[in-house]
């Protein structure tokens, strides 16, 4: 994106545009979009998110729609035919951790219900804090990931500012940061004080 922001940049571009109008930043509880979200961010790493969003609908095909019942079940012939997948990104590690968080996130289902209520039950938290657990919780999940999965879903603040013709929709679903805000949570930091009054 070079100097300009995302917001400036993204409208009206094929690939960016629609994911900046449409999604990024915008909250979902459906496991399906959370677990593409993070197994995409984490095929970002080292390489641009255009390149992602190019490949978006092969990976949508290679890991069966991004169920996640599904992509935990998979063994060797499935890893072995993602890895020669010339849709996606062939790295063992990237395809390694998809499976192994797909079946991490079939285990949390025992206590919070689904992936879901797993990120409701810990939130809000500040970004370190998300950082740590999700450390702890999921692999291949180092800072700019984490970030970037969690901004993307409207778990922490920054994916449009104020003045972006996209805020008015994401502020009208009241993602999860902006809830924390109006609640009075103040562990975002600095950028809480550029947060409109709500209108409602």
């Amino acid at each position: 994106m070079g100097a300009q922001t995302y917001c400036e940049a993204a409208p009206g571009h094929p690939f960016h545009g629609p994911y900046h109008d449409g999604e990024y930043g915008f909250p979902s509880d459906d496991e399906s979009v959370l677990f593409e979200r993070l197994v995409l961010e984490i095929n970002q790493a080292g390489l641009s998110w255009l390149t992602i969003l190019k490949k978006r609908d092969a990976f949508r095909a290679a890991f069966d729609g991004f169920d996640v019942d599904r992509v935990a079940a998979y063994g060797d012939a499935e890893r072995a035919r993602l890895l020669a997948d010339a849709g996606i990104i062939r790295n063992r590690l990237k395809v390694d951790a998809a499976i192994e968080n797909a079946r991490r996130i079939v285990a949390l289902r025992a206590q919070h219900g689904s992936f879901a209520g797993w990120l409701a039950a810990h939130h809000p938290l500040p970004k370190a804090e998300w950082l740590r657990l999700f450390k702890k919780t999921f692999v291949f999940t180092g800072g700019e990931i984490v970030g970037e999965f969690l901004m993307s879903l409207g778990y922490l603040p920054g994916a449009h500012h104020p003045g972006c013709p996209a805020w008015a929709a994401v502020e009208a679903r009241n993602p999860p940061w902006l809830d924390a805000v109006r609640r009075g949570f103040t562990g975002y930091g600095a950028v809480d004080a550029g947060i409109p009054a709500p209108t409602a």
